[in-house]
């Protein structure tokens, strides 16, 4: 293309010197073409230029002949102008060249500018967007203690525009009071160390917030301090989670309750000092051990695995649970395990909270043995007795059993209470349940209805002769003569005796039967026993029925 340009400025120059300009003869012979270099070589520069000059001097000596009648070359003379024409278009070449390469440098350095021009303010835009982005508090200072940028989590902070923070100095934004308070820090970054600390502050709406501030010193190309970082970090969620910890913490290490936590395998990872003190093991005891280590083998493998289906489809268990301490000994416990689900909701640990509640079920047991039990002997009371009685006569009703039932009234009992006093009188009727207990099968029960009544009931005896057995050798023994409280004495029993199905169908009617055929024996004579028979009802005036 430029060398197309240099032909065509070459050709128009001839032309013009051919024609237009022909009358100005051999005396201006280079008069078209030293602008036809100068042209060429400003266009295209230095090749361009000696492009232009060559083939000038080529058209002139060689090939002008061919298409003018005026030579243009005559002598040594013009030859020697060919010369100079020819050195002048080389240094015209070399100066434009020169020219236009300080023009293309010129133009490469404006354009090479306005990029990084271009670079460093897109730069800026990029850091200070980052900065901005940043949920904490990024700002820099000078030595002087003025800022020079502060992103805009610090505006937001101090409520503050742009222009009052920019080149306004540190204590005009923190105030006196806690400028002197980060005096120190301050004083320390600029001598090159950096800064770490803690500081409560409110912010423009006045919420007290919590801040992790970081100084760091700013050093220039000789090491010198010429400013200071600033980047200040919210904690305050961080501060209320450490609090909701502590208290957390406190809450494990001080309730009265036992705690354990275990892995998703049931190892155990931690426990509390009252889980120690119910259990006897110490924490470095129990930490890698599973709750196997408190099992009493008091529950079957039926209810454990009732337990953990009720963990899998609810997440959470309650209820009482039979344990072991270190010591052996059993207690029972009140026990809550609730499943701690991770994030696809797996199971990721179990917490276990519990509490002896062993002296609770005694007292409960205690006050089950009162409603049931005679407070003096011990023995099953009314209740217990028509209970068992009820379970019993539903058992002979669906399959072939015998129930024979006793009841027995001391004979000289009232002498003995009042003469001797009532504490004889208890004593005696212990004496007496004692040996009644002894006297019977462990699956038979003897009871005591109040007084010195007790009625015995016969499981399933054999026959009628063996209960006949039993009531002679009951009369024989409490005939015998009974140390009692340092004194002697001596009693008798009447026995009325009555049996299913033919004495009653029912608790009472048992029970009445029986009492009837006692107050039969007592009338024979005491220290005697009856079987119950219907005409007893009539000659006692009692009936069978109690109504």
């Amino acid at each position: 293309m430029r060398m197309l340009s240099v032909l065509l400025l070459v050709t128009f120059s001839a032309l013009l010197r051919i024609w237009p300009l022909q009358a100005l003869g051999a005396s201006h012979a280079w008069l078209t073409f030293y602008p036809t270099v100068v042209l060429a070589a400003m266009i295209g520069g230095f090749s361009s230029g000696i492009l232009a000059t060559l083939l000038v001097c080529v058209t002139v000596s060689t090939l002008w002949p061919w298409f003018s009648s005026q030579p243009l070359i005559h002598n040594l003379a013009d030859w020697l102008g060919v010369g100079v024409f020819a050195l002048t278009g080389v240094l015209i070449s070399v100066l434009a060249e020169s020219q236009h390469r300080a023009h293309n440098a010129a133009k490469l350095a404006k354009t090479q500018a306005e990029a990084s021009a271009r670079a460093a303010a897109s730069n800026e835009h990029f850091i200070k967007s980052i900065t901005d982005a940043m949920p904490g508090m990024v700002g820099y200072w000078d030595r002087s203690m003025r800022c020079r940028f502060a992103n805009q989590a610090y505006q937001v902070w101090f409520g503050k525009t742009p222009e009052q923070l920019i080149g306004h100095t540190l204590m005009e934004l923190l105030g006196p009071e806690l400028f002197a308070l980060n005096l120190p820090y301050i004083h320390a970054v600029l001598t090159g160390v950096p800064q770490m600390y803690e500081r409560a502050l409110t912010k423009a709406d006045g919420c007290l917030a919590h801040t992790w501030a970081n100084y760091i010193p700013d050093l220039d190309a000789e090491g010198k301090v010429v400013g200071f970082f600033v980047l200040v970090t919210d904690v305050t969620p961080i501060k209320e989670a450490e609090a909701g910890l502590r208290l957390a913490a406190s809450v494990f290490q001080n309730t009265t309750e036992g705690i354990f936590i275990t892995d998703d395998r049931g190892r155990i990872l931690s426990v509390n000092p009252s889980f120690s003190e119910i259990t006897g093991f110490s924490a470095q005891e129990a930490i890698g051990q599973t709750p196997r280590l408190l099992k009493s083998n008091h529950h079957d493998q039926e209810f454990h695995a009732g337990v953990w289906q009720e963990i899998i489809n609810h997440g959470e268990w309650k209820g009482e649970l039979w344990n072991r301490r270190k010591s052996g000994e059993l207690y029972l416990e009140w026990q809550t395990i609730t499943k701690i689900s991770g994030v696809e909701g797996d199971p990721v640990r179990y917490v276990s909270l519990f509490h002896d509640i062993t002296d609770d079920w005694r007292k409960d047991e205690a006050l089950r043995f009162l409603a049931f039990h005679d407070a003096l002997t011990g023995l099953p009371n009314r209740s217990l007795l028509q209970e068992r009685l009820e379970r019993h006569i539903v058992m002979t009703e669906r399959e072939p059993r015998a129930l024979a039932l006793m009841f027995l009234d001391l004979d000289g009992f009232k002498t003995v209470n009042d003469s001797l006093g009532h504490e004889v009188g208890d004593d005696l009727l212990k004496t007496v349940a004692l040996q009644l207990q002894n006297l019977v099968r462990h699956i038979d029960t003897v009871a005591r209805l109040g007084g010195d009544e007790f009625v015995i009931m016969l499981d399933n005896p054999s026959s009628r002769d063996e209960v006949q057995q039993i009531a002679l050798r009951i009369l024989e023994t409490l005939h015998q003569p009974m140390e009692v409280s340092g004194k002697s004495v001596q009693i008798g029993a009447s026995i009325g005796i009555a049996m299913t199905p033919e004495d009653g169908a029912s608790p009472a009617e048992l029970i009445n039967s029986a009492d009837v055929a006692m107050y039969a024996a007592k009338l024979g004579g005491k220290n005697n026993y009856r079987f119950f028979d219907h005409s007893m009802n009539a000659a006692s005036g009692r009936t069978a029925n109690p109504g």
